[in-house]
């Protein structure tokens, strides 16, 4: 079923290909919503798969919005977030 996750750090066309990029081989295309914020992800997932779904958003430095990280993984989250835009922008 398709759903819409907000999603924090998301940036630019950098973040969104490496978004799709990242998240093909497990859940197919995504559509990134740029034009919202906080942005938007919609996918087909079934609910068992959300968690999963979870720790690679946040894996890539993008956690869902509704996480409520501490301050160490705010700051990670971030970091990683400026490099997987950076690799984003390279991999065009």
């Amino acid at each position: 079923m398709k759903k819409t996750f907000q999603v924090e750090n998301v940036k630019c066309s950098g973040c969104a290909n490496t978004l799709k990029k990242k998240l093909l081989n497990d859940f197919g295309n995504i559509d990134v919503d740029l034009d919202l914020f906080p942005r938007q992800i919609t996918l087909d997932i079934k609910d068992e798969d959300i968690n999963k779904l979870r720790e690679i958003l946040k894996s890539i430095g993008y956690p869902m919005s509704d996480e409520k990280l501490d301050t160490i993984d705010n700051i990670t989250t971030k970091a990683k977030s400026f490099i997987s835009c950076a690799t984003g922008k390279l991999d065009k």
